[in-house]
């Protein structure tokens, strides 16, 4: 039977349990996570449950605040679930400076403006963000047509000799910079006809994530606010319903304003958050980086364990059954 192990797919025999998929894994001395179809199964649970063909699995090794915790998506993975951007910073110091105490691996750049061979009378900003350290995420930020978008991502593939990755984004007005859903639909077809791995950045809407993930994208990329308010998530509920029926990363991207916004991302069980505001317009970016480092390891560690129901009233910290009264 076919099971999607950590994005990966594997041929597995037919009714195996967990227990013996983390043996055959060689993970049987790792403090692990496992999660069923983003369920999180339970540890005494590892022996009887058994897989069925379909099942999307995800082993993660919650350790030393989320470091073996890796983001799949597709045929990539990332030690990091926070993603940056390189606008609104001073210079390319500062910039350099944040996305390392980010503890970042994807960098995503806006090809529009960005130089990154284009000019070679201007500074590269892969001078001072090298491919050999991170993984460079080209955007079509600034693009309001699905024909300017593929123009973009196939000008990104020749600068970065082929590469496949890109995140697509279709703007719908200059005010709002929501997304123009009608046309990212049709660029994302368009890219993902043409060999691109397309991280895609959409509203809030349950069933324009699926559309988007059913059209082939590797990861769905749902707004927390508009692009650069701060606002922090204003639907929840929204992205938690993008969650429990995706099967490919749902990374929130946009409107993340200080660490709280992003560990709260993180609780409802999202894969990553994308951000470039929050951090490169804080009074001290470079802190603020360090902050939500952070925040992403905080709130990915709070939602593996698994929080405490929510009551009306009070309980006791400390039982009383058999004390002396």
């Amino acid at each position: 039977m076919d099971v999607t192990v950590n994005g990966e797919p594997h041929a597995l025999d037919e009714r195996i349990t967990v227990a013996t998929l983390i043996e055959q894994l060689e993970l049987t001395d790792a403090r692990i996570a496992v999660e069923i179809n983003r369920e999180i199964l339970a540890r005494q649970n590892f022996d009887s449950h058994r897989l069925k063909s379909g099942d999307q699995v995800e082993i993660v090794r919650a350790i030393g605040g989320g470091q073996n915790d890796c983001l799949s998506c597709g045929k990539y993975t990332f030690n990091s679930r926070l993603l940056v951007g390189t606008g609104k910073y001073q210079d390319m110091q500062q910039t350099r400076l944040a996305i390392e105490a980010s503890g970042a691996d994807v960098v995503t750049v806006a090809i529009r403006r960005t130089n990154i061979g284009q000019d070679p009378n201007e500074d590269s900003l892969l001078d001072f963000i090298p491919p050999s350290q991170y993984t460079i995420l080209p955007n079509t930020a600034g693009c309001y047509t699905a024909a300017d978008a593929v123009r973009t991502c196939r000008l990104a593939r020749e600068l970065l000799d082929g590469h496949a990755l890109i995140k697509l984004e279709v703007l719908g007005d200059e005010k709002t910079l929501f997304p123009n859903v009608v046309q990212t639909i049709e660029a994302a077809q368009i890219l993902i006809d043409d060999q691109f791995d397309v991280m895609v950045y959409t509203n809030d809407d349950p069933i324009v994530a699926k559309e988007l993930e059913d059209a082939g994208c590797i990861a769905v990329m749902p707004l927390a606010a508009p692009i650069g308010s701060g606002l922090g998530i204003r639907n929840p509920y929204n992205i938690l319903t993008i969650i429990e029926n995706a099967k490919v990363p749902i990374i929130v991207d946009a409107g993340v304003g200080t660490a709280s916004d992003a560990s709260i991302a993180m609780e409802l069980g999202c894969d990553g958050v994308l951000m470039n505001t929050a951090i490169a317009s804080a009074k001290q970016p470079i802190l603020m980086a360090s902050a939500m480092k952070k925040a992403i390891e905080a709130g990915r560690e709070a939602f593996l364990a698994g929080r405490i129901p929510r009551k009306r009233y009070a309980s006791a910290s400390s039982p009383i059954d058999g004390t002396f009264l």
